[in-house]
């Protein structure tokens, strides 16, 4: 698959399969996050993968972006102790690399074959409790993974006409 397609045919998927997903493509999409960008090359991410059923349970009932039977989760964080290394810059650049982390995971999950979809609703104090996830580490976005149900229709996107400016804010590109 070329990567343009990888990039346009990825999208949020919320009905799986009842399927597991084979431990060696869980490992590729998690390297495939390790491998993202990061400002000063701080790397403040930490990735949870959660894959037992009774778990993932738990989170949906916390989380109310979280929709299907996904195979599994993982929960990207932030490690504050990291972040304090990027100076007052910190915060915005981590959340930035550990979104870019995110989409690597989801763009390799997508070429495997899997379904992804991001999550940001859900209760991070309950989170951490249920994962005993330390005082400076961040839950930010929670990853379903999963084979999916149907791969859904990609919406509508505005053209770069509309989007791109040339050297300058308003001055556009022209198709």
């Amino acid at each position: 698959m070329e990567f343009i397609e990888v990039v346009k045919g990825r999208r949020a998927v919320r009905k799986f399969k009842d399927k597991k997903i084979p431990k060696e493509h869980l490992l590729k999409i998690l390297e495939a996050g390790i491998w993202a960008p990061s400002g000063s090359n701080i790397q403040p991410w930490e990735f949870i993968l959660i894959t037992q059923e009774s778990t993932i349970e738990k989170i949906k009932l916390i989380s109310p972006g979280l929709f299907g039977k996904p195979a599994a989760l993982i929960t990207c964080c932030i490690n504050k102790k990291r972040v304090e290394k990027g100076g007052r810059a910190g915060e915005n650049t981590a959340l930035m690399d550990v979104s870019m982390a995110a989409q690597n995971m989801m763009l390799m999950a997508y070429s495997l074959g899997i379904g992804s979809c991001p999550i940001v609703s859900f209760n991070k104090t309950a989170l951490k409790e249920l994962l005993n996830i330390p005082e400076d580490v961040e839950p930010v976005l929670v990853i379903s993974l999963g084979y999916p149900e149907f791969w859904p229709k990609p919406p509508k996107r505005k053209p770069l006409e509309e989007v791109v400016h040339v050297e300058e804010y308003g001055k556009h590109l022209e198709g």
